[in-house]
């Protein structure tokens, strides 16, 4: 393990490709161990993004704003993450790390911006757990009235409804964190389990939905939300940004991967471009299948409302089933995603307590502290339910915002060395078998700039404190600037770390 005196990786892109994807010429030891393939690393990607999970947790607020029309939002948020994830694809050929986002920006740019990258992607990751495992209070009352464990309303925002969803997901966090810290084959095993169970469940539900159409495809150029078309796309925009994450996942993943330097970008698009036609459908299906799109259920109750009203309580309610099952496998892998940034950033000194968190256990090959760490933070944030159902919200939007702009924190840097001349490297284009790495080419400008200013754009946007989205009974000021109170608090945080790990090594 190599420990730098300023904890971030070295600045400048290492050498070519080494035999089987060695950490050696990155300086680090094998840990982790090596043993997942192609469709467990796509299962890492796949089941982070969960489309069952995600357009079921948020259809309903982007029908609520922008009504039908909030489906074209859905193609253009899939272009732009398709622009980040090619530039990702290049770099997880070259540098296949656990804590991509980390080592890519601190490769990229410098230690210290790297570092903050890093710091911002962890401290989101750590809020997405807790917003995947908040989703089970969409669908488990409906399938079992048992699971209302607090009062008699289940919708999220309502007062009782969302104090459930807090008991509910504390119970799913016990047991990410607890498979997050035994042997990655039950890891892998539960996570591909859960990946090949969601895509069952969205070809049976778009299928079903599609013989249960109530109106054709023209429905879509409609508003009937709260606001206009500009508002209808960019508040609507919310669901697929909130959705269309985490497809680095499969990277995060590389030090776990056999020949991830050929995997990981592969995975990476295939779980994205998957994800995206799957949750297109989703979308499409609801609104033509919907038995009304105008008596408000929709708004408040979203998908779950057409499964059980269209196809019948009993089958809705086994597909409603199999929606918890993604729910559980999305929670696991986005807990195992944050973990492994937690122990990329530790094992280079860059955290407190780093010996602690990098520590990997002979016996399980699992950063064991670091799983506790992410599923104990994502537990306190939980409790947020608690104080007003508001907090689902933004605890939603403020997660997207933080992954968002770690995204452009490396394809920012990424075109500055494009510009330069510096990227590609010019040494190690194929891989340890001669094959050539993945490589966008002559594309690789025109992408990576539009990759940057989308990347900006929507982190903008989510970020803006429209009191109609955060706020909208009034008086909570917080939940209002909830994402950018959470973003300035991590960058704060991040800085007076910094400054006392410079003042301890002045001291020393």
């Amino acid at each position: 393990m190599t420990v730098t005196t300023d904890p971030t990786p070295p600045a400048t892109p290492p050498p070519g490709p080494t035999a089987g994807g060695s950490l050696a010429a990155f300086g680090y030891d094998q840990q982790l161990r090596r043993r997942m393939g192609r469709y467990a690393s796509f299962a890492a990607g796949f089941s982070f993004i969960s489309v069952l999970t995600t357009v079921f947790q948020f259809f309903a607020l982007g029908y609520s704003f922008g009504g039908p029309l909030f489906f074209w939002t859905w193609p253009t948020v899939l272009a732009g993450q398709l622009l980040v994830a090619a530039c990702f694809a290049e770099l997880a050929a070259r540098l296949p790390i656990a804590g991509a986002i980390y080592q890519w920006a601190s490769r990229l740019g410098t230690p210290g911006f790297g570092w903050y990258a890093g710091w911002i992607m962890v401290t989101g990751r750590i809020v997405v757990v807790a917003a995947a495992a908040l989703a089970l209070q969409v669908v488990l009352p409906a399938v079992w009235s048992g699971f209302q464990l607090l009062g008699g309303d289940p919708s999220p925002t309502s007062t009782s409804g969302a104090a459930n969803a807090a008991v509910l997901g504390l119970i799913l966090l016990a047991f990410t964190t607890l498979l997050n810290v035994l042997d990655n084959r039950a890891l892998s095993a539960v996570n591909t389990i859960g990946v090949t169970a969601e895509i069952a469940g969205v070809a049976l539900i778009v299928t079903l939905l599609a013989t249960h159409a109530e109106r054709d495809p023209g429905i879509t150029l409609h508003t009937g939300g709260e606001g206009g078309p500009i508002t209808a796309l960019l508040v609507g925009s919310f669901t697929a940004a909130y959705v269309l994450i985490g497809f680095e996942s499969a990277s995060e993943m590389s030090e776990e991967t056999v020949n991830p330097r050929r995997t990981a970008p592969r995975t990476t698009l295939s779980a994205l471009t998957t994800s995206g036609v799957c949750g297109g459908l989703l979308l499409l299906g609801g609104l033509l299948a919907a038995p009304s799109l105008t008596d408000g259920r929709l708004a408040t109750e979203g998908l779950g409302y057409v499964l059980t009203s269209t196809l019948g309580d009993g089958l809705g309610r086994v597909l409603l089933a199999d929606v918890a099952v993604a729910i559980c496998a999305a929670t696991l892998a986005i807990q195992t995603s944050a973990t492994r940034m937690l122990f990329s950033m530790a094992r280079d000194g860059a955290l407190p307590r780093s010996a602690r968190l990098a520590r990997v256990p002979q016996r399980t090959g699992m950063p064991g502290t670091a799983a506790v760490v992410a599923g104990v933070g994502a537990g306190l944030l939980l409790l947020l339910n608690l104080a007003s159902p508001q907090a689902f919200v933004a605890i939603g939007t403020s997660c997207i915002a933080m992954v968002y702009l770690a995204y452009a924190m490396v394809t920012g840097p990424m075109l500055v060395r494009r510009l330069r001349g510096q990227w590609p490297p010019a040494d190690g284009t194929r891989d340890e078998l001669g094959r050539p790495l993945f490589s966008l080419g002559r594309w690789g400008l025109p992408v990576n700039v539009l990759a940057v200013g989308y990347g900006l754009f929507m982190t903008f946007n989510l970020a803006w404190p429209r009191a109609e989205v955060y706020d909208p009974e009034g008086g909570h000021w917080y939940f209002r600037w909830f994402t950018v109170l959470i973003v300035g608090g991590t960058v704060a945080t991040g800085a007076a770390y910094r400054r006392y790990r410079r003042g301890r090594s002045v001291e020393a």
